[in-house]
């Protein structure tokens, strides 16, 4: 079953769930802490109440893991084979900080991979696809266009994103690789979609992400031609007990 424009409109709904909150004064967000004293606001238990609804009635027979539901034992989850993956509000640093660099993100799993990913940034209006095999695809309004990474090789200048909100002290290193190369800093998963639609050359990332994180952006970077490495794990990336995800790298970047 092709689940792509159910799951582009469940996740632009979430968005404009979001957007309702993000309209109002900063005392509409009820913003708390978790317990890993990261911020919770009222766009993100919004927007999750609205996708797990939907994606029950979707596909009622498939398990979900949420960043605001992710309290399931491994012995549970190791059992899944396929399962829906979502943050509902990824950047929620940057909807407190009124930026507009947050997104919602649900990717199917299947065998501990990404097979299908939609990431919808709301105030940008832009929302990224992806399915296995199909490509990846850029959707504004009306119109839909596919994208690819930027391959040209021996680049003089490199264009790296990099997290607006959990700079890492390990990038410096990386970077020497480079000749020259400009930072692009920009907040979510929106990292991925920099580099899967070309605006960005590499995504490095040193510091802590969960696997609600990069699922959707994960395969939309691999349709879009982008290489996705993860430290010291080569397949199954979303089967794994620890829901923390090591370093990883997505690259346009021929070697």
């Amino acid at each position: 079953m092709n689940y792509l424009p159910a799951i582009i409109d469940i996740a632009e709904q979430a968005g404009q769930a979001i957007l309702a909150v993000y309209q109002q004064d900063n005392a509409a967000f009820n913003i708390t802490g978790k317990a890993d004293d990261s911020p919770l606001t009222a766009a993100d238990l919004a927007a999750h109440q609205l996708i797990v609804k939907a994606l029950t009635t979707l596909t009622p027979e498939l398990p979900i893991l949420s960043e605001e539901a992710a309290d399931i034992s491994w012995d549970i989850r190791q059992r899944w084979q396929r399962y829906w993956l979502v943050d509902p509000l990824d950047g929620t640093k940057e909807f407190i900080k009124r930026n507009g660099e947050f997104t919602v993100n649900i990717a199917l799993i299947d065998n501990g991979e990404p097979v299908l990913g939609v990431i919808h940034a709301p105030v940008l209006a832009k929302t990224y696809y992806a399915a296995k095999g199909e490509g990846a695809f850029l959707k504004q309004q009306t119109t839909v266009i596919p994208i690819k990474v930027n391959t040209t090789s021996a680049k003089q200048l490199v264009k790296v994103v990099g997290s607006r909100s959990h700079p890492s002290p390990d990038l410096a290193g990386y970077l020497a690789q480079f000749a020259q190369h400009e930072m692009v800093p920009v907040g979510s998963s929106l990292k991925f979609c920099l580099v899967a639609e070309g605006s960005a050359d590499v995504y490095p990332r040193f510091g802590p992400t969960m696997q609600w994180d990069t699922g959707a952006g994960h395969i939309i970077a691999l349709e879009a031609g982008a290489t996705v490495s993860f430290d010291g794990i080569a397949s199954k990336v979303y089967q794994r007990e620890n829901l923390r995800n090591p370093n990883f790298i997505v690259s346009a970047v021929n070697d």
